[in-house]
């Protein structure tokens, strides 16, 4: 099955909610003894519609475009996936958290408290 997306993405107010820079998590971590890694790579596709706008999600002038879920090639996506990570981690980033968009980086200033953020994340992650 093949999407197009051309105009759902024309129906789409474009997001310009700021995605970080790469560059400035090295930056943000560099003091730090240990940095963890971890890659939602499934991110995007877990994003839940509320139930009821599931059945009017996207209407362009030739149709309706239904979803359960956030799909995938729209240009909102990103920017929508960055804010709600931004949401769950707002009490560990810049601490123990950076996140870029499904790239979560855990980083601990002493080696020693690495397993705590660690179990940190994972519960927020749990939770959320």
């Amino acid at each position: 099955m093949c999407v197009d997306f051309t105009d759902v993405n024309k129906a789409c107010l474009k997001d310009n909610f700021p995605l970080p820079r790469i560059g400035q998590f090295v930056d943000f971590s560099s003091s730090h003894e240990l940095l963890s890694f971890i890659d939602a790579y499934s991110g995007y596709n877990k994003i839940s519609i509320i139930p009821e706008d599931e059945e009017h999600t996207f209407m362009t002038d030739q149709e309706t475009y239904c979803y359960k879920v956030m799909p995938f090639n729209l240009k909102n996506v990103g920017a929508t996936y960055q804010w709600l990570v931004n949401k769950i981690f707002e009490a560990q980033i810049g601490r123990n958290v950076e996140v870029y968009v499904d790239d979560m980086f855990v980083k601990s200033k002493v080696t020693n408290d690495h397993v705590r953020d660690l179990s940190e994340t994972f519960e927020v992650l749990r939770k959320h």
